[in-house]
């Protein structure tokens, strides 16, 4: 029996929320998900839709949501229907939401550049060497358990987050000269949540079509979209 996928994106360009997403479309489909692409997050407010949607695919970074379409989408994941994303489509989404942002359970803050005296390239002045490191849970969770530390050059996410989402991999900030912060700072880079019946699946690296295409950050993103989807 096929399983129904909800791909909605928009927002800033700059995340390229058409090309990133259809990396995944066709995995969904492998695996049985019959997928449909919105690019309103309106339909969120679609009860008698969203009743139908086991999975929803997220990628619109900042933009706006209505509060009924944001009431929508947390209904919907309250009742059993699954939420995933990656990077500024799900963790930078919807700032002026308070709703949205406690379902989610994490916000982008920043993304410091490189240090000074390192160089920038032109474009990318953001993009900084990091690692993704597996917590004790990411090392035994079905998302994460086979996947060792991994080093990337993009984006590194400064995330606010809460209590209630399960860590799967952080990402840590050092002291660097010309910083204002004192000491080295960690934050979730990986994480799931439950909320009611339904499962939030967030990655914060996902920047462009070349982050995610790394076997490693893929891997990720596409188990976590079948963990969060909705189960029987």
């Amino acid at each position: 029996m096929s399983r129904n996928a909800l791909v909605v994106r928009g927002g800033w360009a700059g995340h390229h929320p058409v090309e990133t997403t259809d990396l995944f479309i066709p995995f969904l489909r492998e695996h049985g998900f019959e997928v449909s692409v919105e690019d309103d997050p309106e339909v969120y407010a679609d009860a008698d839709r969203m009743s139908t949607i086991d999975l929803v695919v997220q990628c619109i970074t900042m933009s706006q949501i209505s509060a009924e379409a944001a009431r929508g989408l947390r209904a919907a994941v309250e009742a059993g229907t699954g939420l995933a994303g990656w990077h500024g489509g799900i963790a930078d989404s919807f700032r002026a939401s308070t709703d949205y942002l406690q379902l989610v359970g994490g916000q982008f803050a920043a993304h410091p550049p490189v240090a000074e005296g390192e160089p920038r390239e032109p474009g990318a002045e953001s993009f900084r060497d990091h690692t993704i490191a597996m917590t004790e849970l990411g090392r035994q969770h079905p998302i994460t358990a086979d996947i060792a530390d991994f080093d990337l050059r993009t984006e590194q996410y400064w995330v606010l987050a809460d209590g209630l989402n399960d860590v799967l991999a952080t990402t840590s900030f050092p002291v660097e000269p010309g910083r204002p912060w004192s000491r080295e700072l960690t934050v979730p880079a990986v994480w799931t949540r439950q909320w009611g019946a339904g499962r939030v699946f967030v990655a914060t690296p996902g920047h462009d079509v070349a982050v995610l295409a790394d076997p490693n950050v893929r891997a990720i993103v596409e188990r976590g979209m079948l963990w969060a989807a909705r189960t029987a």
